[in-house]
């Protein structure tokens, strides 16, 4: 007869911490930084590229060309 109690006592305490729990979640919300500036208009001086112009679009797609050619493995190495 007194195991009864207990375990409705243990119960009850389980229930009543898994519900303050969730009173203490912070909201969980998306913020993503977004930017209306076009990719190739500029960015940080120390972050430019040799060969790279600021506000030309054909020399920063030209740039991402590059940079995808060295991570290819089979470009990289010759055989």
């Amino acid at each position: 007869m007194c195991r009864k109690p207990i375990a409705r006592t243990v119960f009850f305490a389980a229930t009543l911490a898994l519900l303050l729990g969730a009173c203490g979640e912070k909201p969980q919300t998306a913020s993503a930084r977004t930017s209306d500036a076009q990719a190739w208009n500029g960015a940080k001086p120390a972050f430019d590229a040799p060969g790279w112009k600021p506000g030309d679009k054909a020399s920063w797609e030209e740039q991402v060309k590059q940079r995808n050619r060295h991570q290819d493995e089979y470009a990289r190495i010759a055989p």
